[in-house]
């Protein structure tokens, strides 16, 4: 099982971002948390790397049953979503699958709640144009 699923799409950067927050919004997550990956690499140890952003995702209504199926989740949470300069106007964007990460919490009902997170995930990445 992959800890991510991701998708390559044309076009600039910053444009990616904003669809991809755009579509997480259509499946009700919540950009909680933008982090720019590249730009903190280049500014605390002198490294350059192509774009990279890590957004942390957050779907309120499911983040509570997760919570109430066991209280220490937010360990694992936000849902992180990473959107990553693979190329000349080429984007990968990849969300974390929320079953592989959870599968250390041995706990059937949050199981399922990873199980409709995931699919959830899925369609926003895959959405994207």
């Amino acid at each position: 099982m992959s800890y991510y699923h991701s998708k390559i799409v044309s076009g600039e950067f910053d444009d990616v971002v904003n669809k991809v927050t755009e579509e997480l919004k259509k499946e009700q997550f919540g950009v909680l948390t933008e982090i720019d990956f590249s730009g903190t690499l280049k500014k605390k140890i002198d490294v350059d790397i192509p774009k990279y952003k890590i957004l942390g995702a957050c779907n309120p209504a499911y983040a509570y049953k997760a919570y109430q199926e066991e209280g220490k989740i937010g360990t694992m949470l936000p849902c992180n979503v990473i959107v990553q300069q693979i190329g000349d106007n080429e984007v990968e964007v990849s969300a974390v699958n929320p079953v592989a990460s959870m599968s250390s919490v041995e706990n059937d009902l949050l199981f399922e709640v990873a199980v409709q997170v995931k699919a959830k995930l899925e369609h926003a990445v895959d959405a994207v144009n």
